[in-house]
């Protein structure tokens, strides 16, 4: 990752060049892309094409912190969300946030909206618009039930690494949508969260794709028959499919490993192949193996680039070779 491998309109000033606090993996029309901020908060996005070099060292703090504040989000009069970087960018608290940040954000209690008896009317102005629940499948089979903004109705999968998912209600708002999520979690047992390191560690071993379409379709029809059956108002039930990126095919069709250092601390050398959500079907330095990277790992640490970092393999990885 070098630091004029970034978009041609934000320069990085020379002083800053090479450090960076990452915000993880993200993606928008244009395919995905590490989020980044150099440390006077100036925004960056790295594209992860097939063939980008990602080296890096990743850096602590005082005091030994590894995890730093990613600032806050505030809800525009559109209902869309604006982002602050933290001044800062001071050590990580609460999550992703310093104590300041967790206090001034405006969407952070969106997940229990509806179990609150007033909403922020600033958060609100978000919830007010159609949101979507939704099931996915990952390539190890797991499946989550979980929900998405009318406007990141497509986008909000394509982060979530799924490999197979069904869109099963649209809901009038936000908070509706989210009594569903509950109604299925605890009738159906589905649960609304996958660990991202368990969704790297599934596209080393996948389930063959009539599998992975059977239990995403299976799932999908149950909650459906739960959710007509419900009496909640405010809400459709839908059958339509998601469709994921062309790549996500590429890093579930490749034959590849786990790869075998944590991408959050040390030295690494990475070349892109193809990104599935937030893992990164990578080659490294003298390997012909290609391994599923798992790049959350890097959402709040900071990182220094350059051209002469590599993976050091462990030594018992060679046995594999």
């Amino acid at each position: 990752m070098n630091a004029d491998e970034r978009d041609a309109d934000e320069p990085v000033p020379d002083e800053h060049a090479g450090r960076f606090l990452c915000s993880g993996t993200s993606w928008d029309a244009s395919g995905p892309a590490l989020a980044l901020h150099t440390p006077n908060g100036m925004p960056h996005r790295l594209r992860l094409e097939p063939g980008t070099e990602v080296r890096f060292r990743v850096l602590e703090g005082p005091g030994a912190a590894s995890r730093f504040c990613l600032g806050s989000w505030q809800v525009n009069d559109g209902g869309g969300q604006s982002h602050t970087p933290c001044p800062a960018q001071a050590a990580a608290e609460r999550g992703y946030q310093c104590g300041q940040c967790f206090a001034r954000d405006e969407v952070r209690g969106m997940h229990n909206s509806h179990r609150t008896v007033s909403v922020p009317e600033t958060l609100r102005r978000y919830l007010d618009q159609p949101h979507w629940l939704y099931v996915a499948t990952f390539a190890d089979g797991s499946t989550k039930v979980g929900t998405a903004a009318d406007p990141r109705k497509h986008l909000r999968l394509v982060e979530q690494g799924g490999v197979r998912a069904s869109y099963v209600a649209r809901a009038v708002n936000g908070l509706t949508v989210r009594v569903l999520e509950d109604t299925v979690t605890s009738r159906l047992g589905l649960p609304q969260a996958v660990r991202a390191g368990a969704k790297a560690a599934a596209l080393a071993r996948p389930l063959a794709a009539a599998e992975l379409d059977f239990l995403n379709t299976e799932a999908a029809q149950d909650v459906r028959d739960l959710l007509d059956s419900t009496g909640i108002e405010g809400f459709a039930t839908v059958e339509e499919r998601w469709e994921p990126p062309a790549q996500f095919a590429t890093v579930l069709e490749a034959a590849c490993e786990l790869y075998p250092c944590d991408p959050g601390t040390g030295e690494h050398g990475m070349v892109i192949v193809a990104v599935l959500g937030p893992t990164a079907l990578v080659r490294v330095d003298g390997e012909q193996t290609l391994f599923a990277a798992d790049l959350s790992r890097l959402k709040g640490r900071r990182l220094l680039t350059g051209a002469g970092y590599r993976t050091p393999l462990p030594a018992l990885q060679s046995a594999l070779f």
